[in-house]
């Protein structure tokens, strides 16, 4: 083995950690993707993950400010626009990523809008809609697109296809992303005083609000479903499970009172996810 070849091997290998370690449910889902696509959507997670923990977690928690943040960020974006250009980063997640992009054929088009939406997060507290749809797109919609280009790699698509695998791949980015903030609604406002869904108040927000949050998720996990069954059979077990694991928080989510949902993060207890893990295995896609 050379050592680039050796190299490229540890920083992939340093990516696969963090999704472990951070996420049950993508790493559930990421065991049913065929071994090429998982390290591809690894390396994404892995940087996605990096980013979040500079504006919402670990660089926070260790005392960096508004200010220190925008630099740290500043910078892993120039590390990661570099490493796709040149095809290496001393940054072993960054180069991982790297990999991924140039093998997959992706570049700033997902990577700007992405680094623009986690640098919102450092000074926006409110969104209205335009700033709001702005923000799902660069933080979620684009790394669902960026794991279509994993997916689809050496598969021959037609232009009509694409179009609708861009489609789905978006809605269920969205849906992710919407879900999240819903479920954890109250400790956003409360620990980083963020509000994201437009016109929502934590104080004032009622079943009504939540009925209608939910029902437009549920159009983008409709929207994404349809596609679920067209995606190549080394990502299309996974995918039918993350859409699962989503629908049924989803459901969750509509059957809890506002006011649990103020103090409790709806979760889907480790049985249901083992079940639908195992309905999704078997290739039942619904």
């Amino acid at each position: 083995m050379n050592r680039r070849t050796q190299y490229d091997r540890v920083a992939e290998e340093t990516a696969s950690i963090v999704i472990r370690r951070y996420s049950t449910s993508f790493g559930l889902a990421a065991r049913l993707l065929a071994p090429g696509v998982r390290q591809h959507v690894e390396n994404i997670y892995a940087l996605v993950r990096v980013a979040d923990e500079i504006v919402d977690g670990a660089a926070v928690e260790s005392g960096l400010d508004t200010a220190g943040a925008g630099r740290q960020l500043d910078e892993l974006e120039r590390e990661t626009q570099l490493a796709m250009t040149e095809g290496f980063s001393a940054n072993l997640v960054v180069h991982a990523f790297a990999l991924t992009a140039r093998e997959t054929g992706f570049g700033s088009e997902y990577t700007a809008p992405f680094f623009d939406s986690m640098r919102t997060d450092l000074t926006a507290t409110a969104h209205d809609q335009e700033s709001f749809d702005r923000y799902v797109y660069g933080s979620a919609e684009v790394v669902g697109l960026m794991c279509l280009r994993a997916f689809l790699v050496g598969v021959e698509v037609s232009e009509q296809q694409n179009a609708r695998f861009v489609e789905g791949a978006s809605a269920l980015g969205a849906a992710f992303q919407k879900v999240n903030f819903l479920r954890d609604l109250a400790a956003d406002f409360e620990t980083l005083g963020r509000s994201y869904f437009p016109g929502v108040s934590v104080d004032s927000f009622t079943e009504e609000d939540k009925n209608r949050l939910l029902d437009d998720i549920d159009h983008d996990l409709r929207v994404s479903a349809r596609t679920v069954r067209q995606l190549p059979a080394g990502s299309r077990r996974a995918v039918a499970l993350a859409q699962g694991l989503f629908a049924e928080l989803s459901v969750r989510l509509r059957a809890t009172p506002v006011d649990r949902l103020r103090r409790v993060r709806v979760r889907v207890p480790n049985p249901v996810k083992l079940r639908i893990a195992a309905a999704a295995a078997i290739g039942r896609i619904p």
